[in-house]
């Protein structure tokens, strides 16, 4: 599955995507077929990082 670019909607897309469908992200990148280190590097590159308390997606500070 091709990702939003914008790390905006990249964001909330992410987030929207985990509350409504998916207990994890692990869950999350199997579903959407997508390759883990990819995931993590295009998140890294787009400044987002995973809130594990949250559950959720934020930009870095």
């Amino acid at each position: 599955m091709l990702l939003p670019s914008d790390p905006a909607i990249l964001l909330s897309f992410l987030n929207m995507k985990l509350r409504d469908d998916y207990d994890t992200v692990e869950q999350l990148c199997d579903d959407l077929d997508i390759d883990a280190d990819d995931f993590e590097a295009a998140l890294d590159n787009a400044g987002i990082e995973y809130f594990h308390e949250g559950k959720r997606f934020v930009f870095k500070s």
